[in-house]
């Protein structure tokens, strides 16, 4: 993966979550591959993709799963320590919420990770990162509203059969 314009210290992350039995929300965690923590799936800037699209690419490479990012912009950033092989540099994360719509059976990390699905106050207080902490909690807290497309609407109504024109409306 490319590195980006900011000396390879930025990376973009997904918050995968769905609603589960019950109603609740969840969130998915997943170990990291050095350290066992639990983590959620982030990765490099990768050339010529949108912040959005590498965070659903690394949604899948690490959990296999497949779904929507919500917005266009991040639900927040937080930093941590990434452990390198002689050196640890602080990376900024800028996280992105993912609407799971299914994990796969089978995908690229599969048998170097474990993951889980927990509900969205817990999974806060299993993370490490305080700043990703933050973030699952004020998710956990939030409204969030489901709604589903909305049919196309023509801006102008026309009444009667006239041609060129429009007819007055139908009496009530």
């Amino acid at each position: 993966m490319a590195k980006h314009k900011f000396n390879g210290t930025l990376q973009f992350a997904a918050l995968p979550w769905r609603i589960g039995n019950g109603g609740t929300r969840q969130i998915m965690l997943l170990t990291s591959r050095e350290t066992q923590r639990w983590v959620i799936p982030k990765g490099w800037p990768i050339k010529g993709r949108k912040p959005a699209e590498v965070a659903s690419q690394e949604a899948y490479e690490e959990a296999g799963l497949i779904g929507q990012v919500v917005g266009k912009r991040p639900l927040g950033n937080f930093h941590y320590q990434k452990r390198l092989a002689k050196r640890a540099i602080i990376c900024e994360v800028r996280v992105f919420l993912f609407r799971v719509e299914q994990q796969l059976d089978n995908w690229p990390e599969k048998g170097v990770r474990e993951s889980k699905w927990v509900d969205a106050k817990e999974a806060a207080a299993l993370v490490e990162e305080g700043g990703l902490a933050e973030i699952i909690e004020r998710f956990a807290g939030s409204y969030v509203r489901f709604v589903g497309p909305r049919p196309r609407r023509s801006h102008r109504i026309h009444y009667g059969t006239g041609v060129g024109r429009p007819t007055a409306p139908p009496s009530l």
